[in-house]
């Protein structure tokens, strides 16, 4: 499971080397905790308790191990995830790809404006001024920005996401009922299995390969910077799932209410949730940590799906599509993540079934991930000597990305039928 000594001998990465590489790993990894994976890790805490909070940790690996594929796939080509499809597959799986993913950015876009609409109506704000007051400062943060100023944003609005682990602190958890209900699993329960699957499904979302690959190429990352952007991302990792540990820990401690028949109360929205667990830092600072913190991670991931979206679209078609090309340069990129805010405001403001939608959007990621993560596994078995996915490497990687394709679309078929 070694790299080739080539790799190995630029395996140190210094201070310096680590503070201009690192970005990517972090900004995917915060937007993989988006708005529904907040309420994802707070019904697993609400109806089981602990039992969900080993399988958070368990799932770092998972994340770590398909993200450094496109890591490896777009420092070595220097090309993002839709070009090297159209390359190595032709041009009509590349545009079969993007089609499918642009469907899906816009369905996760609904989900994490509809949880800023959330936090904004936790203080009395309409959600049409919601809508506008978010959508304007994207817009205007792409337009004027480039991708390091972007990037910087993005990491500073996620870290916003770390004001959860302050809840999970002040529940005060109880560390004997933790222990136990970690180390009790009712593994024969459909119902836990179904969350069980929710989570794992969560965990890789086709627009996180998309979106590391592109910036990886955006950012000028080459084959020398292979070690510092693997730590990037395995931070990302880590970091994301204890937020999601803290969510569940949050909820689980708030409610106490977790039973081993996982009769515990739903929680399908924000407001759910922040009348949950906001009690356990007082009225007023527990809303405020907690619209922090959503607002964290539904701004990261909206950032990252749009951006997603507009560059898939501008390489396969052959296209200027960075953040650091004026409007004027790239006309078609700039025109597809304005527009795709604008719709998606648009469709959460109407105040369609939003719940409904979720469920379209959970089985057309589910369809979509088993292509996207095929294609991610192939394309880096075509890569040359010695970046090459090979060997007992590559067989390890190819079990992880089986069980996550059906995983996923277990979730989705579970959450049509129940």
């Amino acid at each position: 499971m070694n790299d080739h000594p080539a790799v190995a001998r630029r395996s140190r990465v210094s201070l310096s080397i680590l503070m201009r590489v690192a970005g990517p790993g972090l900004v995917v990894m915060l937007a993989d905790t988006d708005a529904g994976s907040v309420v994802t890790a707070a019904q697993s805490g609400a109806q089981w308790g602990y039992r969900l909070l080993a399988l958070q940790f368990a799932l770092i690996p998972i994340l770590y191990v398909v993200q450094e594929l496109t890591v490896r796939l777009g420092t070595v080509t220097g090309k993002g995830h839709a070009a090297l499809i159209a390359e190595h597959f032709g041009k009509a799986w590349a545009w079969v790809s993007v089609i499918t993913l642009g469907v899906a950015c816009v369905g996760a876009l609904l989900t994490e404006l509809s949880g800023l609409a959330g936090v904004g109506l936790l203080y009395g704000v309409p959600t049409s001024l919601s809508m506008v007051l978010v959508v304007g400062a994207l817009i205007i943060m792409a337009v004027t920005g480039s991708y390091r100023s972007v990037e910087r944003i993005a990491m500073a609005i996620g870290a916003f996401e770390l004001a959860f682990l302050g809840v999970a602190l002040v529940a005060h958890p109880g560390m004997s009922v933790l222990v136990h209900q970690t180390i009790s699993i009712p593994a024969t329960n459909p119902q836990y299995l179904y969350l069980v699957a929710a989570n794992i499904g969560a965990v890789i979302m086709p627009w996180m390969v998309f979106f590391q690959q592109s910036a990886v190429v955006e950012k000028g990352l080459d084959p020398d910077d292979l070690p510092a952007a693997r730590f990037d991302t395995a931070v990302g990792a880590v970091v994301t799932q204890v937020i999601m540990a803290a969510i569940l820990i949050a909820a689980a401690a708030a409610l106490s209410t977790g039973k081993a028949d996982g009769t515990g109360p739903a929680l399908n929205t924000v407001q759910d949730i922040a009348g949950a667990i906001t009690p356990v830092l007082g009225a007023t600072w527990g809303k405020l940590a907690f619209a922090l913190g959503v607002s964290g991670c539904a701004i990261t991931a909206a950032i990252v799906v749009t951006l997603t979206a507009a560059r898939t679209f501008g390489e396969v078609m052959g296209v200027r599509h960075s953040l650091n090309d004026h409007p004027r340069e790239a006309p078609l990129f700039y025109t597809i993540f304005s527009g795709a805010l604008v719709l998606a405001a648009l469709v959460v403001t109407s105040g369609v079934n939003l719940v409904s939608l979720s469920i379209g959007v959970q089985v057309m990621n589910a369809l979509m991930l088993p292509f996207v993560l095929g294609f991610l596994y192939f394309l880096a078995r075509r890569l040359p000597e010695p970046w090459r996915l090979q060997g007992q490497r590559g067989t390890i990687v190819a079990a992880i990305i089986l069980v996550t394709t059906i995983f996923a679309v277990y979730a989705s078929v579970m959450g049509i039928w129940s």
